[in-house]
């Protein structure tokens, strides 16, 4: 018989009966899984720990139930950790935690990710309140020991509470409360299974350039040195760039986002986003006098500076972009009565204009440049005479990370795209792989992997859109790193040396 990629084991026959299939033996499971009763406590755990090591056992998840530490536990939640201290102060990472706590939460649970201790005793009482002051979710009195044991390639621990931090034990309650963790425990067996499929070891290919561009940065920036210098709040008009991470900093750091300029308080600091904004924002800022720091992305700049001046010839101006982002209600605001969106080729075939031979073309800076290149052959094909700008509007970011996510694509079996749903840049990054017949998918973090994705997959496309913070490509290398051995291997496609200075209003004297 071909030995399980997994074993997951049980403390008690009790555990481990809920945890196998119906109808086979608890130590029998099919499917690459085993279930394993390790016994109760320290010295049966260590003993089944230094068995499975003879075994080679390389892929571990301890499961079962255990005691809260955290009033926000109740009977029935699920804690996945993502380490398990013991009491000697060691711990084990377990960085596939987010992942397999996606899996449980698909499977309708409630779960919860963090550190559990494991204890060589009942813990009781003030002790509880000792442990809970560690920052520990749940207590449990083995995982701590088997594990260091057994020393596997994988570890993962799921444990299922039974006994809340404010509920008392050993009394006739905690019967009812067990019977109910392990109606939990059983539910949890799928999720094993999916996640015993998506072990393996990968090769991860890392395009570059990825994450932060010179625009970003200096966005980004303009908030931080405002913050520093002004101190806090700081109101910005949109999101400062389109990312939930980002925001989420800034905004804990004392920024406040608006919808528009009516949310600022009269004589207030006010950031314009990296995006760009109209005219009509502008004037209504002077109008309010406002404090207003402009952090829009020089190369946005340059395609407002051109709207401007196409249409002042007296030219109709095809943009080129999506309707409603950002970019595009800014640059069309310039000249909205000479303006006229085109948002695909299916607009660029029905597009009208007052005078064919008076026709010029921008683009959005965050396009396919394949999907811009097919829109204006149609246009050119329409309107001889089309004029185009002097220079690429398409950011030299977003060109060099589209080459840089096909580099990874043409070799990968899945790709994952980092970036958040408003960002242009990243959904045209997931867009340029799957039109390669690579599937990918837009994840704001390490959290948003579906394990299910990565089945099969020995080699993984990893990148990040123009907004996303590299280090959430790290955490992403990390917790993949949880399902198995993991080869990064970089594809750089050119090196980025721009930078933007600083508006005049934050600069250093």
């Amino acid at each position: 018989m071909t030995a399980p990629r997994l074993v997951v084991c049980a403390p008690s026959r009790i555990e481990a009966s809920r945890l196998a299939p119906r109808k086979q033996p608890a130590t029998e499971s099919g499917a690459g899984v085993a279930v394993r009763r390790v016994g109760v406590g320290p010295r049966a755990a260590a003993r089944a720990g230094r068995r499975l090591a003879a075994r080679s056992a390389r892929d571990i998840l301890v499961a079962g139930v255990a005691g809260g530490l955290q009033t926000e536990l109740r009977t029935g939640h699920v804690v996945v950790a993502t380490e398990v201290r013991g009491p000697d102060g060691a711990a084990r990472a377990c960085p596939g935690a987010p992942l397999l706590a996606a899996l449980l939460r698909a499977r309708g649970l409630t779960v919860h990710l963090g550190p559990i201790l494991s204890s060589p005793r009942v813990v009781a009482g003030a002790r509880r309140r000792d442990l809970a002051a560690t920052g520990a979710l749940c207590v449990d009195m083995e995982s701590s020991w088997l594990l260091a044991a057994a020393a596997p390639a994988t570890a993962a621990v799921v444990r299922v509470i039974a006994d809340p931090a404010d509920a008392p034990l050993l009394r006739p309650a905690s019967v009812a409360r067990f019977r109910a963790a392990l109606r939990t425990l059983a539910a949890c067996r799928p999720a094993f299974d999916s996640w015993a499929a998506a072990l393996d070891d990968r090769s991860v290919l890392l395009a570059s350039p990825r994450s932060f561009c010179a625009g970003v940065v200096r966005a980004i920036d303009v908030v931080d040195h405002a913050l520093t210098q002004r101190g806090s709040p700081v109101y910005v008009r949109k999101q400062i760039v389109h990312n939930v991470h980002v925001v989420a900093d800034l905004q804990q750091r004392g920024a406040v986002f608006v919808d528009e300029l009516d949310e600022v308080p009269d004589d207030a600091l006010v950031v314009f986003s990296a995006h760009g904004v109209s005219p009509a924002v502008r004037e209504n800022a002077s109008r309010r006098k406002l404090d207003v720091i402009d952090a829009t992305c020089p190369l946005v700049s340059k395609v407002h500076s051109e709207i401007r001046r196409f249409a002042d010839r007296g030219d109709t101006v095809i943009f080129i972009g999506h309707a409603g982002h950002e970019e595009t209600v800014g640059t069309m605001g310039e000249r909205p009565a000479d303006t006229v969106l085109v948002e695909n080729v299916a607009d660029a075939r029905t597009v009208q204009v007052p005078d064919p031979d008076r026709v010029s073309y921008l683009v959005q800076t965050t396009l396919s440049v394949d999907e811009v290149a097919d829109i204006v052959t149609i246009l050119r094909e329409r309107f001889p005479k089309l004029r185009a700008p002097a220079t690429d509007d398409i950011c030299y970011a977003t060109t060099n990370r589209q080459r840089s996510l096909q580099a990874v694509a043409s070799e990968s079996d899945v790709v994952l795209v980092v970036g958040s749903s408003n960002s242009s840049n990243s959904n045209r990054l997931v867009e340029n792989s799957r039109r390669m017949g690579v599937p990918a998918y837009l994840i704001d973090d390490a959290s948003d992997i579906d394990p299910n994705w990565l089945v099969g997959a020995g080699k993984v496309g990893v990148t990040a859109g123009a907004s996303a913070p590299m280090s959430l490509v790290d955490e992403v290398i990390t917790v993949i790193g949880g399902l198995g051995a993991v080869e990064v291997r970089e594809r750089n496609v050119t090196t980025e040396d721009i930078q933007f200075s600083l508006p005049k209003e934050v600069r250093q004297p």
